[in-house]
């Protein structure tokens, strides 16, 4: 297998600058068919970076975004100092990620990745996504309740107070710390139960790609009630049926900081385009939160208008002026 310039260069990026490897440790890169061009790139990167040892394996792809990895993998996971997950279905939120970050493993999921998406993103500058990323956490918060209206009938509150807000801001050199590559968002876990309003998801949906057809979602008590539209919205109640309610769960409230991000169908980056929100129906678990469940499923919302309690962050997609 040959490596391809552009991609070869993205993944030394991702290893070298967002990872922070560093010659004396060990990577481990997890890969399956569809994503074994990129997989085997990250692994060539990262010999040529001179890991002390750099493994690949590839894995049968996931039926679904959360579903654990073999057991054995899952081991091997927190031997590493840094793990790379170029795969179909991600595995951010699986106990197998949790326990190999709390073992210490540094981590960055990639889930459904493209050539394209890893040359365009890895290019941007991380260092002000992270500011970026790091200003909306703090603000995030000092906030009891977000409100979020768009043109295409999103109206929606989420109460989170008390809850921590996480950045993934693409730069993954602590001990233990993990994300999304590529990556820029701010995004925390709502309290259960409590979100109430409509969500109408009419960029893209995770699972299900760009939406032709709004989904409406109707939340009451912090669940997806009802979900009407065309056939994505029958594509998502598909999605959600087998894990039942708590698939259903208001898991999370982000903002997209990666201004070298565009809407693409693919939920990995289409979350991280500036000037978006999405929301997300399923396992807060990673986030903070009490409901595990081996699903997790982001819906893009475009223009928003977002509050944090009476502060004006967002007007129709754009950030307020000298804020962020």
């Amino acid at each position: 297998m040959k490596t391809n310039n552009e991609l070869y260069k993205a993944s030394e990026i991702a290893l070298r600058d967002c990872m922070g490897l560093k010659p004396h440790e060990s990577v481990l890169i997890i890969s399956d068919e569809p994503m074994r061009i990129i997989g085997y790139n990250l692994f060539e990167a990262s010999k040529n970076l001179r890991a002390k040892e750099s493994v690949l394996v590839e894995i049968q792809p996931r039926k679904t975004n959360g579903e654990e990895p073999p057991k054995q993998i899952a081991e091997l996971m927190k031997l590493f100092d840094v793990v790379m997950c170029p795969t179909s279905k991600s595995l951010t939120h699986t106990d197998a990620r949790r326990n190999a970050s709390e073992a210490g493993s540094r981590i960055a999921t990639l889930p459904g990745v493209t050539e394209e998406i890893m040359i365009r993103c890895m290019n941007a500058d991380y260092n002000k996504i992270a500011e970026r990323t790091y200003k909306l956490c703090d603000l995030l918060e000092k906030t009891k309740v977000i409100k979020v209206t768009a043109p295409s009938g999103t109206d929606i509150t989420l109460p989170i107070e008390g809850r921590k807000a996480h950045a993934s801001s693409g730069i993954f050199k602590e001990k233990g710390s993990w994300g999304n590559l590529p990556t820029g968002e701010a995004y925390l876990a709502p309290l259960e139960n409590l979100s109430n309003g409509v969500v109408v998801v009419d960029g893209s949906m995770a699972g299900v790609g760009l939406v032709k057809n709004p989904i409406k979602i109707t939340v009451k008590d912090g669940y997806a009630e009802e979900i009407t539209g065309g056939e994505e919205a029958e594509k998502l109640k598909n999605l959600f049926e087998p894990h039942g309610k708590d698939a259903r769960n208001v898991a999370e409230f982000g903002i997209g900081t990666n201004d070298k991000a565009i809407l693409t169908g693919l939920i990995l980056e289409d979350e991280k385009v500036m000037g978006t929100i999405h929301i997300a129906f399923g396992d807060n678990k990673s986030m903070g939160g009490s409901v595990k469940v081996s699903s997790h499923l982001d819906g893009l919302i475009k223009f928003p208008t977002v509050w944090f309690d009476d502060k004006l962050i967002m007007k129709d997609g754009k950030f307020v002026e000298g804020l962020i």
